[in-house]
């Protein structure tokens, strides 16, 4: 009556051997170390790079051990935490800025068990793991931004109204002066602006033969701009994120525009921290001609050093055709007749007509694709106090990747060549594909939280399980005998698959995680109350020991499944509605509720029949 067959008790071992398999790496902390990559994809780091490295720390008198490299990234392990901030520092002063140093948590987990593909449980921010980025955005910018671009607007206003103007233009303190030769024309052009630009405040001056009209951006105007530039760049950064697989990520608005990225569980910080905080965008600007006048035209080196030693500097004309804010989507590939990278660009509606306006009037003349970039650089100084401060400078990169004629009129759909290699093909893709940024965005802080900064957490929220599993044991122990026995071990059980599982699943620890594991440890005895309640009660009515304990796993199933459907459907709930650690809370409690149900009923009823299904004859239930 009481026998499980042989392939249930086989089910049984092969799940408790995975999970603790699965489990095994949480019991190896991970070192401290550094990791270095460079700023492009492009950037080789080889045994000079790691050798400059090692010897930087050496100098500063860092202990560190197991250096390593793969060609796009280099790792130290240091001996203690407490280092990793100095040897950032050392490591960046003697490297330079063309590569990115980051903090980093390095997993020490065997490589038997990382052959398997087992991998220890991420850890929140709160607990022992992940990186904090503060960053800013130039909120002047998008406003100057706006009004270079009205400033166009204007002028083509002002040439279609017919009212001749001497000069139209933005000085640095994003004031747009219109200069006229007489009063009448400048009154004229004063109510055709008033009703054209409502947010800009004007006001009307007179110098000598010059007449002017002098606009700013009202201030509920620019707090506009402001809140879009915020918004955006919030949308672009959480689309970044979702690219780098991050799990349960933080990206919020803090103040007026600075925005704070959380990145719970992150192994490649420097991966992170070059992809969420490179600012880089396309524009698309037609070749200047040669009778073009100096100020209607700049002049851009090449990004390739190849392109810049064979061409020299690229003349483009300042006024734009389009930039990368209206590329819809962006995918690497390889030219299918030279085999060299580039990315397939798809444009948004408007941009599609402005691209096509801009190249079917000027086939046979050269399109420059100028990529730029905002860079974020530290300078270490010695404060009045003697201590070594990271003070942050903004670095604006402007580069031309491509200059090819114009065979024919663009569209929606067109390609850039002129990368160096698959890597940089992909991540400008990806950038793209993210979405522009509305402003640039520079680091103001960044931190990596360690396990000496979330110790107290993590004692704390061991102690609470070690303490919840010991009563519950003791509890069962005492109160159901053999029957307790069997529960305990499955509570055990439990609390292994569930550890095991959320490893495999990569999701994120984080303190209300803890407290779901501990609530979860709580509800698992639940079900094995319900049926030994039961079992007792089938032994008061008289009936034999195993029917009883047939009787009472049969007929407690039900009221088993019922309960925790329910709670694993508010569990389900608070995942899709909550956001960060409330969504922490749920993974756990919902892998809880299922490895629970297994181990209750499963695992206690394959215990208790290898102890009582063999028996021929039995008085009495130790229960």
């Amino acid at each position: 009556m009481n026998r499980f067959p042989l392939w249930k008790y086989l089910l049984v071992v092969i799940i408790a051997t995975l999970g603790i398999i699965y489990s095994a790496p949480n019991l190896y902390a991970p070192d401290p170390a550094i990791q270095i990559s460079g700023q492009s994809s492009a950037t080789v780091i080889d045994e000079r790079a790691l050798s400059m490295a090692t010897k930087s720390l050496d100098e500063a008198g860092i202990a560190y051990f197991g250096e390593e490299h793969n060609g796009k990234s280099a790792l130290l392990r240091l001996k203690e935490t407490e280092q990793q901030l100095a040897a950032k520092q050392a490591i960046q002063s003697a490297m330079g800025y063309n590569y990115v140093v980051a903090l980093n948590l390095a997993p020490t987990t065997p490589e038997w068990l990382r052959s398997m593909g087992a991998e220890p449980m991420k850890l929140g921010l709160d607990l022992a793991g992940g990186v904090h980025f503060l960053l800013e955005v130039d909120t002047q910018s998008a406003v100057a931004k706006r009004l270079e671009s009205t400033v166009d607007d204007m002028k083509s206003a002002l040439r279609k109204a017919k009212l001749r103007y001497m000069s139209v233009r933005l000085d640095e303190n994003n004031v747009v002066t219109a200069v006229f030769g007489d009063a009448e024309t400048r009154d004229q052009a004063s109510a055709l602006l008033r009703s054209d630009y409502p947010q800009l405040v004007r006001e009307e001056k007179a110098d000598g033969e010059r007449f002017l009209i002098e606009m700013t951006m009202s201030e509920a105007s620019i707090r506009e701009i402001e809140d879009y530039a915020v918004s955006q760049n919030l949308t672009t950064l959480r689309n970044r994120v979702n690219e780098l697989g991050v799990s349960e990520p933080i990206v919020q608005r803090q103040g007026r525009n600075r925005v704070v990225v959380e990145l719970p569980g992150v192994q490649d910080t420097a991966e992170a921290k070059r992809i969420i905080g490179k600012t880089a965008n396309l524009e698309f600007r037609l070749e200047a001609k040669p009778s073009e006048l100096v100020t209607r035209k700049e002049a851009f080196g090449f990004r390739s050093e190849l392109d810049q030693r064979r061409f020299g500097d690229a003349w483009l004309e300042k006024s734009m055709i389009l930039t990368g804010d209206h590329v819809a989507n962006a995918q690497s590939s390889f030219d299918s007749q030279t085999s060299q990278p580039q990315v397939n660009i798809t444009l948004d509606s408007v941009g599609g007509t402005k691209m096509h306006r801009a190249t079917r009037n000027n086939v046979g003349r050269r399109m420059g694709v100028l990529f730029i970039e905002y860079k974020t650089r530290m300078d270490y100084v010695t404060n009045e106090q003697g201590e070594q401060v990271a003070v942050p400078h903004q670095v604006v990169e402007r580069k031309v990747i491509s200059l090819a004629t114009i065979q024919s009129a663009l569209g929606v759909q067109f390609r850039i060549t002129g990368l160096d290699n698959p890597a940089e093909a992909s991540e400008l893709a990806l950038l793209l594909r993210a979405g522009a940024l509305a402003a640039p965005m520079y680091f103001v802080e960044e931190r990596t939280i360690g396990p000496s900064l979330g110790a107290d957490n993590i004692e704390v929220g061991v102690k609470s399980v070690q303490i919840g599993l010991a009563l519950v044991l003791i509890f069962m122990l005492l109160y159901y005998k053999v029957f307790g026995i069997a529960a305990n071990v499955a509570l055990v059980l439990n609390l292994v698959l569930l550890v095991g599982c959320m490893s495999i699943l990569g999701a994120t620890l984080t303190l209300p995680g803890i407290a779901g594991i501990v609530l979860t440890v709580g509800m698992a005895v639940d079900a094995n109350v319900l049926i030994f309640s039961r079992i007792r009660e089938e032994l008061a009515n008289g009936m034999p020991p195993q029917s009883a304990i047939s009787a009472g796993f049969d007929r407690a199933f039900t009221t088993i499944l019922d309960a925790n459907i329910t709670t694993l459907i508010v569990a389900v709930i608070l995942y899709a509605i909550g956001s960060g650690p409330v969504q922490g809370f749920a993974v756990t409690l919902s892998i809880g509720i299922l490895t629970s149900m297994f181990t209750a009923i499963v695992g206690t009823r394959a215990i208790i029949n290898l102890i009582y299904g063999r028996r021929a004859r039995v008085e009495k239930l130790w229960i």
